[in-house]
């Protein structure tokens, strides 16, 4: 059992709290946020109360993501935006998920969202992002909205490389993109989009809805 009881967060998100791993400083232990949790429960709809708490579980929904057909068995190619996956493990504060902590030169990889409001959309970022969405169109990797926040940039030889490290899986309520490729492309499509027009609104102060 991993012991977070006095472990301080370097990252907290509106589910789940980010944790550097006590054994190892490049793996993130995600642990949900009890709180958080709970008032997210109590303020469901009522039509979504009859399921399981484990339904709304973010680190059981992570896994799932990894599970997804287009990173089964795949080649390092499939996984160079990806942050790697080591399961889920019980620590003195919940279950925790394990996944690669990003670094560059020993420091945590800022996110996309802060290289954003901090350099804004420089050649250099555009070029990361339009190879990220490459990257996408050719694994068809499925992802949910694809937010500043949940991206990271590693630099690797002075290359920026995109990294997911929250939001794998399909928002699909009907998963015909999970069997097949036709309606898989349609879906990535839509997340690149999508990605843009929050990318957009991130640099124009956030007016409006993003989407």
């Amino acid at each position: 059992m991993i012991n977070l009881t006095n472990a301080i967060p370097f990252a907290e998100g509106g589910n789940r709290k980010c944790f550097v791993h006590p054994e190892d400083k490049n793996k993130c232990v995600k642990v949900i946020n009890a709180e958080s949790f709970d008032k997210r429960i109590n303020n469901l709809p009522w039509y979504k109360r009859f399921k399981d708490n484990s339904a709304f579980d973010d680190n059981l929904k992570e896994e799932k993501g990894y599970l997804q057909h287009a990173l089964i068995n795949q080649d390092s190619k499939t996984w160079k935006h990806i942050a790697k996956w080591y399961g889920i493990v019980e620590t003195t504060i919940g279950p925790g998920a394990v996944t690669e902590l990003i670094r560059n030169n020993g420091e945590i990889a800022i996110t996309l969202e802060q290289y954003l409001f901090k350099d804004g959309l420089t050649p250099e970022v555009k070029l990361a992002i339009e190879n990220f969405h490459d990257w996408l169109r050719e694994t068809l990797v499925l992802t949910k909205n694809l937010l500043p926040h949940n991206l990271v940039l590693k630099i690797d030889n002075e290359e920026i490389i995109i990294k997911i490290i929250d939001g794998l899986g399909s928002k699909s309520f009907i998963p015909l993109p999970n069997k097949s490729n036709f309606f898989a492309k349609q879906y990535v499509e839509r997340r690149i989009q999508l990605m843009w027009s929050r990318i957009n609104w991130d640099l124009s102060g956030r007016k409006g809805n993003w989407k």
